[in-house]
């Protein structure tokens, strides 16, 4: 069985879309691309690192899937553009899309039950980067393991939001932290089964 992780980049408010530039996804009349670029320092470019040392598999949505393709296959230079090119990309979309990213393949049918198959199988890790969209579809069918959170402090009040509303309810674990100079708490989560309410 293949563990799915889920990467994501998020304000206190609980805010993922376009974290990494001004052009990344402006739907909805976004204007605060690229909002996480000023609190980056080295710990965290250790903890991106770390998180990359093993050997994994990409699971993305079309839009990520087309940022990481027209960037990463031309930065073969930078941290993490190796194990991200020798990475197999596994790419939601409902179209047909031109895969000219080495060693990319389409999730053909429904995305939910081809990530349910790919996880059943070997293989290392499978990572989920961005792909906002795509990850509201893995938590709906229960297919997330892992959560690897990077909240940032910084509140937007408007965009897309990784635990929107329909999100199910259930509680979580937090397995590892850590703490950047800029104040960008990083966490590691497991899903920890239902929700137990009680009183003080």
């Amino acid at each position: 069985m293949r563990k799915l992780s889920v990467g994501a980049f998020m304000t206190l408010d609980g805010v993922v879309q376009a974290p990494g530039g001004p052009d990344e996804d402006d739907s909805g009349g976004f204007t605060f691309g690229g909002w996480s670029v000023n609190y980056w320092d080295d710990l965290m470019g250790q903890v991106m690192a770390g998180s990359m040392n093993s050997p994994f598999d990409l699971v993305l949505g079309r839009r990520t899937y087309d940022i990481f393709a027209a960037y990463w296959p031309n930065a073969t230079e930078e941290a993490g553009a190796k194990p991200l090119n020798d990475a197999t990309k596994y790419v939601a979309s409902r179209g047909t899309p031109a895969l000219t990213w080495d060693r990319s393949v389409q999730i053909e049918g429904d995305v939910a039950e081809g990530i349910a198959e790919l996880k059943k199988g070997d293989g290392p890790e499978l990572q989920v980067h961005g792909s906002g969209n795509l990850i509201q579809t893995l938590m709906a069918n229960d297919l997330v393991d892992e959560y690897r959170l990077w909240v940032f402090p910084i509140v937007i009040g408007s965009g897309k939001r990784l635990f929107a509303h329909g999100a199910i309810p259930a509680a979580l674990r937090l397995v590892d932290s850590t703490v950047s100079t800029t104040g960008v708490v990083i966490g590691t989560y497991v899903p920890a089964g239902e929700i137990v309410t009680g009183s003080f």
